[in-house]
């Protein structure tokens, strides 16, 4: 596994979300151009681990997604934040609100 989340995109639908184990993991959230909207995690306070963090991201309009499981969400989840702002300069729209505690990273070439 690199710095980058690569595994491919697959349709945010009740089908793709019903088909996933309940385990915990992060997420990429994209747009109808797979522009990454979101970067999120699944945690222990979701009862079905990242079945119900996508069911939400579907409520909330999202129309692509990829997903890691991990027990290390949370590092992991602040690691593709911090070498997405190094790709892009900012974070992804529904995360500037996370720039606060990230750390810095100069990752290599994609």
């Amino acid at each position: 596994m690199g710095l980058r989340m690569t595994t491919p995109w697959r349709a945010l639908n009740d089908a793709s979300i019903g088909s996933l184990p309940a385990q915990l993991g992060v997420y990429e959230i994209a747009d109808h151009d797979q522009t990454i909207v979101k970067i999120g995690f699944a945690g222990g306070n979701e009862p079905f681990g990242i079945r119900t963090a996508l069911e939400r991201e579907l409520e909330s309009g999202g129309v692509f997604f990829r997903h890691e499981f991990t027990h290390g969400y949370l590092t992991r989840w602040q690691e593709l934040l911090m070498v997405y702002r190094a790709d892009h300069g900012i974070l992804p729209f529904d995360n500037r609100q996370d720039a606060g505690s990230l750390g810095r990273l100069s990752p290599g070439a994609a």
